[in-house]
Order: C-alpha cells, then structure tokens, then sequence
C-alpha cells in the first residue's frame, strides 16, 4: 500500500488547508488503486492555527460574541480540547487586521480587548491550557485591551481606566494586578510568534508594524514612546518584566503583554503545529509527503508551513513535493530547504480573480496534483 501524508497550509483567500488536503487526496486516489493518505491541516501560527490543532485532537469549536478590534460585536470562534482542558484561540479572530476595513484602519483606537474576552470564556469553561496564534493584528495597544478584560487595571492620573486603543497608553500612569481573574495563576500559555521584533524602539512594533496598520510618522512616535511608559510601569509591577526579548513587539506588543502578566512561552508557529497535531508520527512511515501554501517563495524557508514540514521529513529521508498558487523567482531556494520538487497549479492564463477562485483552485490543484502522481507512478 502506498503511503502519502498530506501536510498543506492554507492557499490563503482560496483554499483551506483541510481543502487543500482534501483535493490531495482524491487526486493520489484516481491514480493509485491501493493507497492511505493522512491528510494533517498545517498553519504557521495564523490563519488556520484553530482548524489544524482542533482537528488533530478531535476537538470542538466554539463561538463567543466579543470586542471587535473598533469596539463592536464580532462572533469570534476558537477551539476548545476538553479532553486536555486546552483553548486554542486566533487572536486575528478578535483583534485581526482582516476584521477593519481599510479606510478605518487607525492603531490609535484599535484594541485587543476582545481577545482577552475569549480567553475569560475559555477559562471560564474550564480550560487551564491556551495555544494562542498571534499573527495577522489590527493592534498597538501593548496588549493593554486583552488584560484588561482579564481584570487587570490600567489607569490614569485620576485612577479612572484608559481608553481602549494605543491612544489610552497616554495618559497611563498606573497599573494594578489585583483584580485580575484568579484562575489565570492555574493557566499555561503557548504563544505561536515567528516575529522577533522587541517592543520599543527602530526595531519595535510601532515602527515596523505600525505603517500597515494605519499609522502616520507622528503616530509612530507616539505609540513608541507611551509603550516605552507602559513597559517601565509593568517592570515597576511586575520586575521580571523585559522589553527587550525578541517577540515582546508581536503583535502590537501582545508578545509583551503574555510574556509579563501571564507568564507565557513564545515558540514559532510551524514548529508549535508540528508538534501539537503529531505530524512526525505520521511521517515516519510515508512513502513521500505532500506540501504547500498559496505563494512560494525564498521567504517560504523561513519558518513557514512548507519548510516546517520538510525539516521533518527530511530528518525521516522522505522525499517532498510542493503545490503552490503560484511560485517566484527565488522559489528553489526551497530545494536547500528539503522542498525537492515544487509546482505550480495555473494551468491556462488566466486573472487574478479566477485564479483564486475557491472551485478553480480545488480543480487546478487536484488536476495538478493527479499528473504528478503519475509521474511518480512510472517505473523508468
């Protein structure tokens, strides 16, 4: 019997990954007439991180009615694992980016706040451990907005709270540790972040993040600086408090926040996935591993899915082909990678807008997918 394990991320704003595994596998099952194919949904931390850990544990999702990042309701959805008291959560499902349109987009009144809302449910329903994905944040709150949902008091010079949004770190002045949930000493935190960025500074989150998330030269500034007051004022509160660890700048500084007030571990996102849906398991006996994601290029080696997945493989000698939308000039950069073999599924010109139509890159993926099987079919 041949042995495939489909290890996919997602082709975004296309396919999911569980799709995309899904069209792996009707394609290896046209061509060969014994075959097992484990399809293991991947993320790198982002988008998909929920699906692909839910679904490995046989887990649940659940919907919560939070703070979206300009402070309205959003249907937030994250995973829950009861059989391990584990949340897996999205902050982008909060917090994202992706939930503010482009003309309102403004750190000053963006907030987290709505990601601490899930994690309150969550533990409220019993969880103790959290896998939490950071990417893909509309925020530069310092993280203020997700601990103050927690219970956690942040005030001004007349011991009234802050306003949400990085435009309350302003007139912070006090921070109270006090009335936070008492259940979060019970809780571990796993922080999926591949972004080394520390919190202040040229190399800090306002100044790299900061332009794509709306802000101007003079908002950057100020964001800098109060975020600079917000870090001396945690380490006056809490002394184990460091600006200066790589990844405290995720996120608009929510690395800074989970690292300070909750005691978290920051690990990099394709390695925590791996690890969290057993992918080695299944590699160790493949005949060959299928991966992939929706561009492929030279940044696809550093720590992406794609990679990730061909690390392990190659640690176990297993052969790696990769399927991508479509494929840049520095894509065999992969090759070094353990990638060896790749391709792209546009099979006729076409736009950008059919390409990534959800039916037409199943159908080009699958039918891609199928003539490499063939391929590999062939005893030359």
């Amino acid at each position: 019997m041949k042995k495939i394990v489909v290890a996919m991320d997602s082709f975004k704003g296309s396919l999911s990954s569980i799709d995309a595994g899904r069209a792996m596998e009707e394609a290896a099952k046209k061509v060969y007439k014994d075959v097992k194919v484990t399809v293991c949904p991947m993320a790198d931390g982002g988008e998909g991180t929920v699906e692909a850990i839910v679904r490995a544990h046989h887990g649940q999702f659940v919907k919560a009615d939070v703070c979206g990042p300009l402070g309205e309701k959003v249907e937030a959805v994250y995973g829950l694992i009861p059989k391990s008291q584990t949340a897996v959560i999205e902050m982008s499902a909060a917090a994202g980016i992706v939930l503010v349109p482009k003309d309102r987009r403004n750190p000053m009144h963006t907030t987290t706040f709505g990601v601490g809302e899930m994690i309150k449910d969550a533990v409220l329903k019993g969880c103790r451990r959290f896998v939490i994905g950071i990417g893909g944040s509309a925020t530069n709150d310092g993280g203020v907005g997700m601990l103050t949902a927690l219970g956690f008091s942040f005030l001004d010079a007349e011991e009234n709270p802050i306003a949400l949004g990085a435009k309350g770190l302003k007139d912070l002045v006090e921070i109270r540790t006090d009335n936070a949930m008492k259940e979060l000493k019970e809780c571990s935190f796993c922080v999926a972040c591949d972004v080394t960025n520390i919190l202040c500074g040229e190399a800090g989150c306002s100044a790299v993040f900061g332009p794509q998330k709306g802000a101007t030269a003079d908002m950057i500034r100020d964001m800098d600086r109060w975020l600079l007051n917000f870090a001396r004022l945690t380490k006056k509160e809490i002394p184990t408090a460091d600006a200066t660890i790589p990844g405290t700048g995720a996120a608009g500084g929510l690395g800074f926040a989970f690292l300070s007030y909750l005691n978290a571990t920051l690990v990099s996102g394709i390695e925590l996935i791996i690890q969290e849906t057993g992918l080695e398991n299944h590699i160790k006996d493949a005949d060959f591993v299928i991966t992939g994601e929706g561009r492929l290029d030279g940044q696809t080696c550093m720590g992406k899915a794609p990679s990730g997945v061909a690390r392990v493989a190659k640690k176990h000698h297993k052969p790696v082909i990769a399927f991508s939308g479509c494929v840049e000039e520095d894509a065999p950069l992969c090759h070094d990678f353990g990638i060896d073999a790749f391709f792209p599924i546009i099979r006729k010109p076409c736009t950008m807008e059919e390409a990534m139509d959800t039916e037409n890159a199943y159908k080009n993926l699958k039918a891609t997918a199928e003539q490499v099987f063939r391929l590999l079919k062939i005893k030359i």
